[in-house]
């Protein structure tokens, strides 16, 4: 699967090794189930078997912020920080963190435990590095970006003599700088990229017959352009983050009972996901339609059938199925004549791929199509994206 969190989580930096102590090491000692005694919340929190399955959001939150004497496993500050923006903007979300963050360490410096103070710092300002890690583009809002330097402002205040903290935050800034850095110009290039509507036909009728080149003229091997496609799909799928997919799940999954479904606006990345497999289909129905002779037609819906089949094979699905669909469109679906001449085997090619993509397997309780791929050790690009079924990749 192109979705790993357990892949994609930050690990602890070298750095804080030694301050955070063991109980950081990504396992919860025994004891340690809970937040700890003094956390006001601690019975909204339902365990079982001594993992958290549910809590109020505000225990959640609390069981997110470290102690001195505890810090949360990677697993739920990865899985809390993606769910919680179904129910808190995560600059909201930020603020609260930092203003329980920023209460303890008022504790312990008036408290006896002010030795500890140098610790509990470096706990907070390795939980805002796994935060803009994991998540980076949450901070590509100022409320964010403002909460974020107001928490590090006063965590280097209060501990000024700490270098150790210091530098992991300038670390922390500089990477998270250059991350959004990247995502604006990606958007930027993006949006040069998108040419206003115009009339394709009048393009094609001003150029002379011997310039308009077909596919089969730039590239006749079905599996040469499988693979470029394949090629395409994951540049454009490895942009996609979990943060996007959350924001279209939540929206569709409940439009009115949230009041923070996220901003459907930013999500660039589906966006052009989504017009890239449309681009696939028209161009695989005017490729057909374009072709004057039937006998050439033929040919060109054999080579389309044979590359969606290698796509299958490949493991790129997003491209067989867009090609599949180019297929049907209405233009290409009434050319009766064209598709009587194609081969027999070609449309058993198509049942087999399309049968291993159907859907309703699983609405009728069978096997997800997509189980079989979680052993697969090559890249796969998963059908569906921006969809609701691509929920159950989370």
């Amino acid at each position: 699967m192109f979705l790993e969190p357990q892949e994609t989580m930050p690990q602890t930096s070298v750095v804080f090794s030694s301050i955070l102590g063991p109980s950081c090491s990504g396992q919860v000692p025994p004891g340690m189930g809970e937040r700890g005694s003094g956390a006001s919340s601690s019975g909204d929190l339902v365990f079982q078997e001594g993992r958290l399955i549910s809590g109020s959001l505000e225990a959640l939150m609390e069981h997110l912020v470290p102690t001195v004497d505890y810090y949360p496993d990677r697993t739920y500050i990865f899985t809390f920080l993606l769910s919680s923006r179904v129910f808190i903007p995560p600059h909201d979300l930020l603020a609260r963190v930092g203003q329980i963050c920023l209460e303890q360490r008022q504790q312990l410096e008036t408290g006896s435990e002010k030795a500890k103070l140098k610790s509990f710092s470096a706990k907070i300002v390795q939980l805002l590095k796994e935060w803009t890690e994991a998540f980076p583009y949450d901070f590509q809002d100022e409320k964010a970006m403002a909460e974020l330097k107001t928490i590090t402002h006063r965590v280097t205040q209060c501990d000024e003599e700490n270098g150790t903290v210091k530098k992991a935050i300038a670390q922390m800034t500089q990477s998270l700088l250059l991350s959004l850095a990247a995502r604006s110009q990606l958007q930027e290039l993006r949006d040069k990229l998108r040419s206003p509507a115009m009339d394709k036909g009048s393009v094609l009728k001003t150029k002379p017959p011997a310039t308009q080149k077909d596919i089969l003229g730039v590239c006749c091997d079905p599996l040469v352009l499988a693979q470029q496609l394949t090629h395409i799909e994951l540049e454009r799928v490895s942009s996609i983050h979990p943060e996007d997919l959350m924001q279209i799940v939540s929206h569709m999954d409940s439009r009115d009972k949230h009041r923070c479904r996220g901003d459907l606006t930013k999500t660039y990345s589906l966006e052009a996901y989504d017009n890239w497999f449309n681009c696939l289909s028209m161009l695989v129905a005017t490729e057909v339609c374009r072709v004057v002779k039937k006998k050439h037609r033929t040919r060109m819906l054999e080579f389309f059938i044979d590359v969606a089949r290698e796509c299958f094979n490949i493991g790129n699905f997003n491209s067989m199925m867009a090609i599949i669909s180019g297929m049907n469109l209405s233009p290409v679906a009434r050319l009766k004549k064209t598709w009587s001449k194609v081969k027999t085997a070609k449309f058993d090619v198509l049942e087999v791929s399309t049968s291993a993509m159907s859907y309703i397997g699983l609405r009728r309780g069978g096997p997800h199509p997509l189980c079989p791929l979680a052993q697969n050790p090559l890249p796969t690009v998963p059908s569906g994206v921006g969809h609701v079924e691509l929920a159950w990749l989370l």
